[in-house]
């Protein structure tokens, strides 16, 4: 597994992953985390790759994954895959459970985040409903709080290093919510139409079974379709 630009040593890979260093060298002792490339005076340095496997072996342990049923999980998926691939797969374990909210200080947020916040970052966060302010007005920044979606997290730091305006941003989650809600409908009616004759037990027992597939079939479709738009804007403009 090749890393990418970002290296980090074992205390950052740990801090930016909300875990010990002790759990990173756990799971690399069990094979679920790849060894760290050896730099200089053979410190090991983890890259992004690290982070996203990471992320997404914690968030398979939070869901109620033992550690044999993560480590064939983790031995289905292409041994290749991408930071963007392995997201998607976090996202797709996240998504059909319940949401993570925790309150935090500042010091906190900042160390899961992987770099301090300013005020306008905090607002475009907060603007996203990735973060809100839980303590009282004024607080100042050593005893703010903060109510943080985990899960959202990630996403929302890293999109605001995305070269697009604030206004932008919040245009696109419009438009992610609008037609994910009506894909959503016509799904459900969809599934309530084919069950219409079954009793209550066959609808619960097809809601669950439905719930994952229907959302890895619509991130798999929605992340083809985006390459296919973007590579015809990039040849466009070629």
């Amino acid at each position: 597994m090749t890393t990418e630009t970002e290296a980090l040593t074992i205390d950052e890979l740990a801090a930016r992953a909300g875990v010990t260093v002790r759990t990173v060298r756990f799971y690399g002792t069990k094979g679920l985390l790849p060894p760290p490339v050896l730099g200089p005076r053979r410190v090991g340095r983890y890259g992004r790759e690290h982070l996203a496997r990471l992320e997404l072996i914690e968030e398979l342990q939070s869901r109620g994954m033992t550690l044999a049923a993560i480590e064939r999980f983790l031995a289905q998926l292409p041994p290749d895959l991408s930071v963007r691939d392995l997201a998607v797969q976090r996202a797709v374990v996240a998504s059909w459970a319940p949401g993570t909210v925790e309150t935090v200080s500042r010091a906190e947020l900042e160390r899961r985040a992987g770099r301090a916040l300013g005020e306008e970052e905090l607002k475009r966060l907060a603007a996203m409903d990735v973060v809100e302010r839980a303590g009282a007005p004024g607080a100042s920044p050593g005893e703010e709080l903060f109510r943080v979606d985990a899960g959202l997290l990630r996403l929302g730091v890293e999109l605001l290093d995305v070269p697009l305006s604030h206004e932008s941003v919040l245009a696109a989650r419009a438009v992610l919510t609008e037609h994910s809600r009506a894909a959503a409908r016509e799904l459900s009616r969809l599934l309530r139409d084919a069950v219409a004759d079954g009793d209550a037990r066959d609808r619960r027992s097809l809601s669950a079974r439905m719930h994952p597939l229907v959302v890895q079939a619509l991130l798999t479709t929605f992340q083809r379709s985006l390459k296919e738009e973007l590579r015809e804007w990039l040849d466009e403009d070629g």
